[in-house]
């Protein structure tokens, strides 16, 4: 078993999605980061990595049973020992997963880069170890609150949280099914469809609002979230908790 000492690691918890995970230029002062005083790490073929990272499915009981209590939590002088904490790689990624006692990954951290760099340098001509697991049938489903790594890869962290925070809000839109309030919001979007948004059905306008915000992040769509949440203080203070956080290497 091989192993890696003193890592730092920032927990996400019950994040399906890699990209949610964020990397340590990411960071905010403000996140639950921990010091593990030892860890396992476990070299895997690329397809169960991907299956680890973004998903939160069993993990292969050969593998959990492998790593047992085998990770120490560095707190206050103590070692308190993790039951089934391992760092996971494919030879070219890297990714702690901590189960909190169950078989799914419930909680994830990324490296810093030094130490992924030391993960990787460790694991380098080892042959990865092979465990059967279930496989998808199909393709992982994405949906509104869950998109596709597309359109989310690229953006910084408050940016995808605000997206998330948009996409909270249209889903609500669509669960109210008001069409004055969706024509308003397309109009608020792109003025100049005025004419042809008032005689779109609900649907069709849902649709098209959403085929354009979905595609990136601007100040248009900053803008867009920003008055969608004013007046309701359940997303106002999501919005004005998002403007507060700050990472810790790059200042926004």
């Amino acid at each position: 078993m091989l192993y890696v000492h003193d890592i730092w690691v920032n927990w996400f918890e019950g994040e399906e999605n890699g990209y949610n995970v964020c990397q340590f230029h990411e960071w905010r002062k403000d996140d639950s980061i921990e010091l593990l005083d030892q860890i396992p790490v476990v070299l895997v073929e690329e397809d169960l990595y991907g299956y680890i990272e973004n998903n939160m499915q069993d993990i292969p009981k050969p593998l959990l049973e492998q790593v047992y209590q085998r990770a120490y939590l560095k707190k206050h002088h103590k070692r308190t020992p993790l039951d089934y904490a391992f760092v996971v790689t494919d030879g070219a990624h890297a990714i702690v997963v901590d189960t909190l006692g169950y078989e799914i990954p419930v909680r994830k951290s990324r490296l810093i880069p030094r130490q992924e760099r030391l993960v990787l340098d460790l694991v380098k001509q080892k042959e990865p170890l092979t465990y059967s697991f279930k496989r998808p049938n199909r393709q992982k489903e994405h949906h509104l609150l869950s998109l596709e790594p597309i359109f989310m890869v690229g953006l910084t962290r408050k940016e995808r949280q605000l997206k998330h925070l948009l996409m909270l809000m249209v889903d609500q839109l669509n669960q109210s099914k008001r069409i004055d309030e969706l024509r308003y919001w397309l109009t608020e979007w792109k003025p100049e469809w005025y004419p042809q948004i008032q005689g779109m059905t609900f649907d069709e306008g849902y649709e098209l609002l959403l085929s354009e915000i979905k595609v990136g992040w601007s100040s248009k769509h900053e803008e867009l979230c920003e008055k969608m949440a004013k007046g309701q203080p359940f997303f106002e203070r999501l919005w004005e908790m998002e403007q507060r956080k700050k990472n810790v290497l790059k200042g926004s």
